[in-house]
């Protein structure tokens, strides 16, 4: 599943800590850098001016509803 979000830098922490209780890999990319979802460094090095694309293949009702939240419409 991919998903296109739209991230502000104080929502970092939080975004970290809901990825980080899925048992399945999370990666948020940008242009040609992808990262670890469930990194707190890897996540706040990237560009919040852009949307980011989310990838995961799992399902977390906690997840789900948050990248509703940042959801950006297509």
């Amino acid at each position: 599943m991919v998903k296109t979000i739209r991230l502000k830098p104080d929502m970092v922490q939080h975004f970290v800590d809901v990825a980080s209780k899925c048992d399945f890999d999370i990666d948020i990319s940008y242009n040609r850098y992808v990262v670890d979802a469930k990194s707190f460094l890897g996540v706040y090095g990237l560009n919040f001016d852009n949307m980011l694309k989310v990838s995961y293949d799992g399902y977390n009702a906690g997840l789900e509803e948050l990248l509703n939240q940042l959801a950006v419409a297509c």
